[in-house]
C-alpha cells in the first residue's frame, strides 16, 4: 500500500475527494479543512494500493494539484486493516508487478545528476579497476563494477525514454557519457604515475590475463547478459527490490572496460585499447532499449528495463 498526503485548495477539495473516492483501490479517506499553510489550503490524506497508484497520481495530475498544491506519496510498511485488504483485492493486477512512474523517475533523479559525488565514484571505480586490469585479479574487478554508480544515468535514460522526456535523457547522458570520460582521463593520469613508480608495466599489460580477458574480448554474450542485467536493474526499480541492484552492477562489463582502455592508451597501445572500448560501448548498447509504446497518461503497455 502506498500513503498519498494532499495539500489542495479549499476550491479544489471536492474534485479530489471525487477523484478518490471513484479510483478502485483506494481507502482511509480523510480530509482536514483548512489544515494547510504553506501554501494554504485543505490536506487530503488517503492510502492507496501499489497497482492503482499510477492512475490516481496521473489524475491528480490531470487536475493540476501539483502546480496549485502538494502531491507526496510514500510507502506503507504494515498496515493492519481489513479496509486496506479488500482495497489492495480490488485494485487489478498485483502490487509487486505496478510501475509508478513518477516514483521511477524521482528514484532515478539524483543517480542521473552528474556531481561531484558521482565523478568521485564512477573515476575511484575505474582507478580500482585499472589495478585489477595490471594485475589480472578478478577480485578487484568485480569490487570495482561494485562501487561504479553508472547505471542510475543509465537507468535515468531508459525512463526518460519510454517517458519520452528529452531534459530527462540529456541530463541522464550527459552525467553517463561526461562520467566515463572524467574516470577515463584521470585514470590515463593515474595509469602513467603506477608506471613511474615501477607498479605498472607494459609486460603486465600485455602478459595473458586470463581472469580478466572478458574484458577486452567482446561477443555476443557481452551484449546478451547486458540486455538481461538491464532487465533485472529496472525490475528491481520498479519493484523495490534494491538488492539486485548489486548484481546488476558486477554483471556488466562497463567501469572495467573504460580502465582497460584508459591504461592501454597510457603504454600508447592503441589496438589493445579499441577492443574494451568496443566492450563497454557493446554493453551499454545492450543495456539501453527501444522506446516502447506508451499508455494513457504517460504510461508504458510493455515491459520496460534499461
Amino acid at each position: 500500500m502506498l500513503h498519498v498526503r494532499l495539500i489542495t485548495p479549499s476550491d479544489r477539495t471536492d474534485e479530489v475527494v471525487q477523484l478518490i473516492e471513484k479510483t478502485v483501490g483506494t481507502t482511509h479517506l480523510a480530509v482536514l479543512s483548512g489544515a494547510a499553510r504553506n501554501p494554504r489550503g485543505d490536506i487530503v490524506l488517503c492510502d492507496v494500493a501499489r497497482e492503482a497508484g499510477d492512475e490516481l497520481v496521473g489524475g491528480l495530475r490531470e487536475l493540476g494539484i501539483d502546480e496549485c498544491g502538494s502531491i507526496a506519496i510514500g510507502n506503507i510498511d504494515l498496515s493492519l486493516s481489513k479496509r486496506a485488504d479488500k482495497a489492495e483485492h480490488e485494485a487489478p493486477g498485483e502490487g509487486s508487478d505496478a510501475v509508478l512512474w513518477e516514483q521511477l523517475t524521482e528514484a532515478t533523479h539524483e543517480e542521473s545528476t552528474l556531481s561531484v559525488t558521482y565523478l568521485a565514484f564512477i573515476t575511484l571505480a575505474t582507478m580500482i579497476a585499472a589495478c585489477g586490469v595490471v594485475l589480472d585479479n578478478a577480485i578487484l574487478i568485480v569490487g570495482a563494477m561494485a562501487v561504479g554508480p553508472e547505471f542510475g544515468p543509465l537507468a535515468g535514460f531508459c525512463t526518460a525514454l519510454v517517458q519520452k522526456t528529452p531534459r530527462l535523457a540529456a541530463r541522464s547522458l550527459i552525467a553517463l557519457l561526461a562520467g566515463f570520460a572524467f574516470a577515463m582521463v584521470v585514470t590515463f593520469g593515474f595509469s602513467l604515475f603506477m608506471t613511474a613508480v615501477d607498479l605498472f608495466s607494459l609486460q603486465q599489460l600485455d602478459a595473458d590475463r586470463p581472469n580478466t580477458s572478458f574484458i577486452y574480448a567482446p561477443d555476443w554474450f557481452s551484449f546478451i547478459v547486458a540486455v538481461l542485467a538491464g532487465a533485472a536493474g529496472t525490475l528491481s526499480l520498479t519493484s523495490a527490490k534494491s538488492g539486485a541492484l548489486v548484481g546488476v552492477a558486477i554483471s556488466v562489463t562497463t567501469v572495467p572496460a573504460a580502465a582497460n582502455a584508459a591504461v592501454a592508451f597510457s603504454f600508447t597501445e592503441y589496438v589493445q585499447a579499441w577492443r574494451p572500448t568496443e566492450q563497454l560501448l557493446l554493453n551499454l548498447l545492450g543495456i539501453i532499449p527501444p522506446p516502447g509504446p506508451r499508455g494513457p497518461r504517460g504510461r508504458a503497455t510493455g515491459p520496460v528495463r534499461p
